[in-house]
């Protein structure tokens, strides 16, 4: 069952932003299983036509650890920069719980837990998001596991009561999408047109991701009520791309073009750049096929270098937490492709990474996930960086 609730008139006019946060070029055509680079990544697609006028990073980046700003978090998920610049807020996937952080001093307030949560496994409290109109509603959204389904709510957060008692009671905005013990997505972002963008899981039922009428395995686009948001590929839908298989990074350029990253099975993870109504292929294809029906990813590494969890944008690159790769990943982009070779970062020091999110001034926050039951907890762990990136 989807909840829906009626759309905001203010944002239809957003819808015509709607092919500018998607417009990627066309898949690059290559077999799957292309010769792989060293590094056990596949070489790039050529850039299209189209991203030729555009300027473009170096090829090579760096990357700078300014500082540790939290330790002792418990499975740190979501993560919300406040507007002050200097607060965080960290979603805990096995204690359905939102902290707060100061950034400056790495203090940690618990806002409150978030009722209904039933983690287990991949599942739990996922991600989190900011109202468009925070400044004036305070609402924080959360993407979560319940008992039957994943569902997205939304909370007040009233700074001015007790700590642990801040959050107000969830208000369920959409629900309906399947969960598993593995593969429910999570990841959710408001876009550039004020839209809310959701990334699902097939939760490890393939044939999900390819049927239109499921919202497992796909990139899902809805008005901040929960109702399908003008514009949408599909007439009343909420699905905006499908034949994905576990889709939990979510960012985009300052074209407001949108990119996601995915989890593989066996061979290829990936990194799209993601079109309207486009079919990614799962589970006919990982990675790149010869199927010119499916959009191929802008790049795609063996899993074991990769297991993609959240990216972000910065200085004309995408940068992409690996799990299972133990690494932040650089992919320099001109348009909708990779302009170079991606490089890895802090490969093996910090441990799995899950979450990246843009601080401005080429800084990003980044989160570890080590207490998450599949890695190996250091003192100190889960924490939050601080990085300078180029």
């Amino acid at each position: 069952m989807i909840v829906r609730r009626r759309a905001v008139p203010a944002l239809l006019a957003a819808a015509a932003l709607l092919l500018a946060a998607g417009c990627s070029g066309s898949g690059s055509g290559a077999p799957a299983g292309a010769a792989s680079s060293p590094a056990g990544m596949s070489s790039p697609a050529s850039p299209s036509g189209s991203a030729t006028a555009e300027a473009t990073p170096p090829a090579k980046g760096t990357v700078k650890v300014l500082r540790t700003v939290a330790t002792g978090l418990d499975t740190p998920w979501g993560l919300a920069p406040l507007p002050d610049g200097g607060s965080l807020l960290v979603a805990s996937r096995d204690r359905a719980t939102i902290t707060l952080v100061d950034a400056r001093t790495g203090r940690k307030t618990l806002l409150g837990e978030v009722p209904g949560v039933s983690p287990q496994g991949e599942g739990g409290l996922l991600g989190i998001a900011l109202s468009p109109d925070y400044a004036s509603d305070r609402m924080i959204y959360a993407y979560f596991t319940s008992a039957s389904d994943n569902r997205i709510v939304r909370m007040l957060y009233d700074p001015k009561k007790p700590a642990g008692e801040q959050l107000g009671a969830p208000d369920t905005v959409f629900k309906g999408i399947p969960k598993g013990f593995i593969h429910n997505g999570g990841r959710i972002a408001f876009g550039p047109d004020g839209m809310l963008y959701v990334g699902t899981g097939e939760s490890g039922q393939r044939g999900l991701s390819r049927d239109k009428e499921s919202l497992g395995g796909k990139i899902l686009r809805l008005t901040p009520e929960g109702e399908p948001a003008p514009g949408n590929p599909f007439p009343d839908s909420p699905v905006y791309s499908y034949g994905h298989r576990n889709v939990q990074g979510l960012a985009w350029d300052d074209k407001q073009r949108l990119f996601a990253s995915e989890f593989g099975q066996d061979t290829w993870d990936e990194l799209n750049a993601i079109a309207p109504g486009g079919d990614y292929g799962w589970p006919e294809a990982e990675g790149r096929s010869d199927d010119p029906g499916f959009r191929d990813p802008l790049v795609q590494w063996h899993t074991d270098d990769a297991s993609p969890s959240g990216i972000a944008v910065a200085e004309g690159s995408v940068w992409m937490a690996g799990l299972k790769g133990k690494r932040l990943w650089r992919i320099p982009l001109k348009g909708t492709e990779a302009s170079a070779e991606p490089q890895a970062f802090l490969t093996g020091e910090y441990g799995r990474l899950r979450t990246v999110v843009a601080a401005g001034g080429g800084k990003l926050w980044v989160t570890t996930s080590n207490t998450d039951g599949r890695g190996d907890p250091k003192d100190g762990d889960d924490r939050v960086l601080e990085l300078q990136v180029s």
